[in-house]
């Protein structure tokens, strides 16, 4: 079960967990989202990308493009 919001920087070191620092993994999330206009456009849809955090529809729309399942993730 995903909570309803998740911090920026809680998800981008489980996605990336072999990166130098919390600021590079960020900036490899924001590089990988950037690359998808598709992606961009759902997750500025589904709401404020100007938090610290991300909400559970947000995190789920990520977790899809990365072909990540809830369980999954919750293991990382």
């Amino acid at each position: 079960m995903v909570p309803r919001t998740i911090l920026k920087q809680n998800l981008v070191q489980k996605l990336y967990p072999h990166s130098i620092s919390v600021k590079s993994a960020m900036q490899q999330l924001r590089n990988e989202i950037d690359i998808c206009p598709e992606l961009k456009k759902k997750i500025e849809q589904a709401g404020n990308t100007r938090r610290h955090y991300y909400n559970k529809q947000q995190v789920q729309l990520i977790l899809e493009h990365f072909s990540i399942s809830i369980e999954e993730f919750n293991q990382l």
